[in-house]
């Protein structure tokens, strides 16, 4: 009988797992959060909308409930102050609404077709400020002629008492009208019955708390203090704080990138 050669079985003692292994499989095993955002949708464009987008790349789950509704008003006034500029040393604009305003009133052709002839040039002579590092600048070397202010039906008084307190005459028309969203307690209640008290609640307006609060409270009972509220910036965590909210972060700047990294911290 031929004799056979037989290699003796090698055993390798198991590895430790290294701890680039262990930090990989901790990331893996990370539970993910579940993050309320009450605020509009995105303003034009498609694709999802960049704070629901910046939380997910961090690994969290981001819902998107609309709190307010816009009724335009005055836009016949409106439209008649814009076609005399000369009655006017610039114009102010707070929000897109002020803006969404503007162009409605340009929509009638005819009217369209003056604006884009002699009008619109007129306009561009004169300064065009927007709420931002402009902003500041308002009070030096203003014209005489007021600026025209269309803005909502909640507004805050910062902009016009600063500009009265350096002489900056102001033209202020209310253009819009802010109200809660008509199906935003509907959904508000489905939501939390869908899924569940949120992990994170994002307010983006003070207006936001005022409409949701007493809801969001409601639906949350005992669990209301787990959640980590977060603030798009100081004004709206202010709201939040005067309403006895506890604020676990406010946006370093009102941006998707900087709230997310505010409400990824916050729920470490």
């Amino acid at each position: 009988m031929t004799g056979c050669n037989v290699s003796p079985l090698r055993v390798t003692p198991p590895r430790k797992p290294s701890v680039l292994m262990l930090l990989h499989r901790g990331s893996e095993s990370s539970v993910e959060m579940h993050v309320l955002l009450l605020k509009e949708p995105r303003e034009g464009g498609s694709g999802p909308d960049p704070y629901i987008k910046e939380l997910a790349s961090r690994g969290h789950k981001a819902t998107l409930i609309p709190v307010l509704s816009f009724t335009f008003v005055s836009l016949n006034t409106l439209s008649d102050k814009l076609f005399q500029p000369e009655q006017h040393g610039g114009l102010i604009f707070t929000s897109p609404r002020a803006v969404e305003a503007v162009k409605m009133c340009l929509e009638d052709d005819e009217r369209t077709e003056q604006w884009n002839m002699d009008i619109k040039d007129k306009w561009n002579a004169k300064s065009i400020y927007v709420v931002g590092k402009a902003t500041a600048a308002l009070g030096e070397g203003a014209n005489i002629l007021p600026l025209l202010f269309p803005c909502g039906s909640i507004k805050r008084e910062v902009l016009p008492t600063a500009l009265r307190e350096n002489g900056v005459p102001l033209d202020t028309l209310m253009v819009y009208q802010t109200a809660p969203h008509p199906d935003l307690e509907k959904n508000l209640k489905n939501h939390f019955t869908e899924q569940g008290v949120p992990d994170s609640i994002a307010f983006f307006s003070p207006s936001g708390v005022r409409f949701c609060l007493e809801t969001v409270r409601r639906l949350s009972g005992e669990q209301l203090m787990q959640i980590k509220f977060a603030a798009i910036g100081p004004t709206t965590a202010e709201a939040m704080t005067a309403e006895g909210l506890s604020v676990s972060c406010s946006a370093d700047k009102p941006t998707a990138e900087h709230l997310a990294a505010g409400i990824a911290k916050a729920l470490q």
